[in-house]
C-alpha cells in the first residue's frame, strides 16, 4: 500500500504545481504579452479620450445614433449576464414586444417584419457591442432624417463598418456600433 501512495502523492503534487501554478502563470504572462493594451481590453479613443472599449457594448437610444443591442444587464460589464427567461416567458415577450413597438414608433416607414431580432433582444452577455449590417441599416432612414444626410452616404459608411466573417467562413458580417457612431459623428 505505501508502494501505492507515495507516488500517488507525488504525481498529484506535480500536476497541482504545473496545472494550477505554472500553466496559469504562463497563460497570464502570454496574454498580457499578446493581447491588445496588455489584455486590459481595446480602448477606443476620439478626441484624445477614451469613450468605450470596442468589445463591451453601449447604449445608444439618441435618434441621431445607430442604437445598440438591447442589454439584460445594463451595459453593466462587471454583471455579464443574459436574462434567463425563455422565449415562452410571458415578461420576456411583452419587454421585446416593447422594444419593438419603441423601435416602430421612432422609425417610421419600417416594418415588424423589417426589423432584426438583434434589435429587440439582449445577448447572451447583455454586452454585445455589434449588429449585423441589416440591424444597422433598417436605422438609416431616421438617422438621415435626423441628421440631414444623404441616405445613399449612410449607407455607404455602414459598409465601410462592416467587419467580413474570419478568412470569410467563420462567423457573420458585423458592424461595431461605437466605432460607426464615432464615424457618424466625424462625418461632413
Amino acid at each position: 500500500m505505501k508502494s501505492h501512495i507515495l507516488p500517488a502523492i507525488k504525481l498529484t503534487f506535480c500536476c497541482l504545481l504545473l496545472l494550477a501554478v505554472l500553466y496559469p502563470l504562463a497563460m497570464f504572462g502570454l496574454g498580457k504579452a499578446v493581447a491588445p493594451n496588455g489584455g486590459k481590453g481595446e480602448v477606443v479613443e476620439a478626441n484624445g479620450r477614451t469613450v468605450g472599449y470596442a468589445l463591451i457594448g453601449q447604449n445608444f437610444s439618441d435618434d441621431r445614433y445607430f442604437w445598440s443591442r438591447p442589454s439584460a444587464v445594463g451595459y453593466n460589464a462587471a454583471g455579464s449576464a443574459g436574462s434567463n427567461k425563455g422565449p415562452s416567458n410571458p415578461d420576456y415577450l411583452a419587454t421585446v414586444q416593447a422594444r419593438l413597438d419603441t423601435f416602430l414608433v421612432h422609425n417610421p416607414g419600417v416594418r415588424a417584419n423589417q426589423v432584426p431580432s438583434e434589435l429587440v433582444t439582449a445577448s447572451g452577455s447583455g454586452l454585445d457591442p455589434h449588429l449585423s449590417p441589416q440591424g444597422a441599416l433598417v436605422q438609416v432612414a431616421r438617422i438621415a432624417k435626423v441628421r440631414k444626410l444623404n441616405v445613399k452616404d449612410l449607407e455607404l459608411l455602414v459598409a465601410q463598418h462592416t467587419e467580413q466573417p474570419l478568412l470569410g467562413l467563420f462567423g457573420t458580417a458585423t458592424v461595431n456600433v461605437l466605432e460607426l457612431n464615432l464615424a457618424l459623428d466625424n462625418l461632413k
